[in-house]
């Protein structure tokens, strides 16, 4: 059986948890990579056995070879490439965000649907092995209608600089970068509901934090001290229409203590996801703490990246829409967007 000829396009540090998992998936074959830089598109093409090389993602989607792509570039470039992409026949994987805005994520959807090819967007977290437990545990019953949810991913020194940190081309900080994990994955825990409104504020104190030593943190390729126009905190309230509620803090940078934290509250039961897996429920009028049993309590990164891989491919095989389609790209855009402006404007987004 011939396999799925892949390009990945964007060489940086998340392709290798999309080049790692299509090796090991048995469907593909890693085709090509192209990058802005070429040396580094070539290491990564001799790491992974690619055959062709490209710095212009025009001639990688030329390539007639070529079935699908992922796309692992500056967030102001998956607009494009996803449209050129799937113009061109090609099935996209693509990372989160979707885009920038919300109008460039409308026109994908809209280019997406004209071209019949399908469109996965990277809400990674969504496919650890822990969350997809717990939503079958949610579909069947177990916790009832979800109405509260509430999460943080704290970072106290962690705004990778370069690109992460130009707002030009990554639209936000870590609002957009981390904030969507978090907004993302309750939001699909609870079943996707409408947005009514959302109320939100950012913060720019503490800027990069170059100046901080003995305590070493992850670090863009064009990082550099001198660079920063994105915001290190945010904090939202978002409302649904059927009357559920989301509260969600973020940070790149802050004076106080990492934390992963993650809780959904249902009608009847609780889920905790971060940091380690468990659920609160009432049996025979007694409250019980479980904790399932499972390889990791906690997100399983490489894991989450194999199984989003393997149903990218799936869905390719099996002409399937993704659990995570391009419609949910543009309402988690939608709620982002509409968080920075309640953030610049002090009142409250209706949506």
């Amino acid at each position: 059986m011939s396999r799925y000829k892949i390009g990945v396009i964007g060489a940086g540090s998340i392709s290798d948890m999309h080049l790692g998992a299509y090796k090991n998936n048995p469907e593909t074959e890693i085709y090509a990579i192209c990058d802005l830089n070429e040396e580094r598109a070539r290491q990564k093409a001799e790491k992974y056995g690619a055959a062709h090389v490209y710095t212009d993602y025009n001639e990688l989607l030329a390539n007639p070879d070529i079935d699908a792509v992922s796309i692992c570039t500056w967030n102001d470039t998956h607009a494009q490439i996803s449209i050129a992409a799937v113009q061109a026949g090609k099935h996209v994987l693509v990372e989160k965000p979707l885009c920038r805005t919300v109008e460039d994520a409308l026109e994908v959807q809209k280019q997406v649907r004209a071209s019949g090819k399908i469109l996965q967007v990277g809400f990674v977290r969504r496919y650890d092995p822990n969350v997809q437990m717990l939503r079958e545990f949610q579909d069947n019953g177990e916790f009832g209608e979800i109405y509260y949810a509430k999460a943080s991913l704290i970072r106290r020194l962690g705004n990778p600089g370069g690109w992460f940190a130009d707002i030009e081309r990554s639209g936000g900080g870590p609002l957009i970068d981390i904030g969507v994990h978090a907004i993302d994955l309750c939001w699909y825990m609870m079943g996707r509901p409408a947005v009514k409104s959302v109320s939100g504020n950012t913060y720019r104190k503490l800027g990069n934090r170059a100046n901080v030593r003995n305590l070493a943190f992850y670090k863009a390729a064009d990082w550099s001290a001198d660079n920063n126009t994105v915001e290190d905190m945010a904090n939202a309230i978002i409302r649904f229409e059927n009357g559920a509620s989301l509260m969600v803090d973020v940070s790149f940078t802050l004076h106080g203590k990492n934390e992963a934290m993650i809780r959904l509250y249902g009608e009847k039961g609780g889920i905790e996801i971060e940091p380690a897996v468990s659920i609160v429920t009432e049996k025979y009028d007694t409250i019980l703490n479980i904790t399932p049993q499972t390889d990791h309590p906690g997100f399983q990164f490489e894991a989450a990246f194999q199984a989003e891989v393997d149903h990218f491919v799936d869905c390719i095989s099996e002409g399937k829409e993704p659990i995570s389609p391009v419609e949910d790209g543009v309402e988690l855009m939608r709620i982002l967007r509409a968080i920075y402006e309640s953030a610049e404007t002090g009142k409250e987004v209706q949506l």
